[in-house]
């Protein structure tokens, strides 16, 4: 049999086939507010990663769903990247997973069963890493490959991370390079060796699990994980939930290497076109060039996490992501009092 690539299928993959924020928010100003518990802590109102519900004092629920169509042909890959930016919402509001139900769609006339099986089994081997079962799920026959996880965790309802806390004079850490977008836009042109696609498949298959020890750090304020909507979509989501202001400074990014190089070619999604007509006008970008405003809302799928956390916590920030992940977490600007936009210097 020949190999089959999963993407010829998908109109646009992993997270660059979210619905763009400008739209989303159109859509979502349209439906009338339903009922809302004392005990829901964390609904829509915020655009965080995930629902939070307290149970009692200690402990409260952590609820999301994420699933997309394939980044990469590889059907083990494509299901392990799915699965972790699936949890990814889970230790983004510190909580800690612990359990997962499969959401799949499937065009069964078009893919063996075995194609369809190795996506499950990546996503299972994630989850086996992050220490849950896949206990349950809902499958379909679809006109192209979905796959993803709804995730449950459990965090202390002291401890929940939101976008709604960060202060002015916090520091701003990024714990993922960017350019998955990019990535994934040359993978389609056939543009990326064996070393660069390791290197894409190596970051979206990194849980984010410094997220359970950001949770119990005082210091920090406010934690999102950057995905679809890019690193400036989702800054800006904390700002407008903080109501306050960010700057960043570009050359502090950290860039996948071959993804800096593609962009300055002219590669890109066209999600990063669709982001920046969404929320281009509280993005300030004097001077800046169009490869540069290309990587800043480039959407990540898995990306990393976006702490807001105070000056003297920056250390131990830092420290807590290498010990998860490695290296690649870096500082890379700062919140600051002001009506809710992002300047890249």
């Amino acid at each position: 049999m020949d190999r089959i690539k999963l993407t010829q299928f998908s109109h646009g993959g992993g997270c660059g086939c979210k619905i763009a924020p400008g739209v989303l928010s159109e859509l979502l100003a349209q439906t009338a507010p339903g009922i809302v518990p004392p005990e829901l802590l964390v609904g829509t109102e915020t655009a965080d990663d995930a629902a939070v519900y307290r149970l009692n004092d200690r402990q409260a629920i952590v609820a999301t769903t994420d699933f997309f169509t394939p980044i990469v042909d590889d059907p083990y890959d494509f299901g392990r990247i799915a699965a972790t930016n699936a949890l990814s919402d889970v230790y983004a509001m510190g909580g800690r997973p612990i359990m997962a139900l499969a959401v799949v769609g499937m065009p069964l006339d078009k893919l063996p069963r075995e194609v369809i099986g190795r996506i499950l089994q990546g996503g299972a081997s994630v989850c086996r890493d992050a220490g849950i079962p896949v206990a349950g799920g809902h499958s379909i026959d679809v006109l192209e490959p979905i796959y993803g996880l709804v995730g449950l965790g459990v965090v202390d309802p002291a401890q929940v991370k939101t976008n709604a806390a960060a202060r002015a004079g916090d520091v701003l850490v990024l714990t993922k390079p960017l350019g998955i977008g990019i990535l994934s836009a040359g993978l389609k042109k056939d543009l990326l060796s064996e070393a660069d696609y390791a290197e894409m498949v190596r970051w979206t298959t990194t849980l984010n699990r410094a997220g359970l020890r950001l949770a119990a750090m005082e210091g920090v304020h406010a934690v999102t994980d950057v995905t679809g909507f890019g690193l400036a979509g989702h800054l800006l989501e904390i700002c407008r939930g903080s109501k306050l202001a960010a700057r960043i400074e570009f050359d502090a990014l950290p860039v996948i290497d071959r993804a800096a190089a593609l962009v300055r070619e002219g590669i890109a999604t066209g999600a990063s076109t669709r982001n920046l007509a969404s929320y281009g006008d509280a993005l300030d970008m004097p001077g800046g060039a169009d490869w540069q405003r290309k990587l800043v809302t480039d959407p990540q799928t898995s990306g990393g996490l976006l702490i807001s956390c105070a000056p003297e916590c920056v250390d131990e920030v830092l420290a807590a992501v290498r010990a998860e992940q490695g290296e690649g977490a870096r500082v890379i600007g700062r919140m600051e009092p002001g009506e809710p936009r992002l300047r890249v210097a």
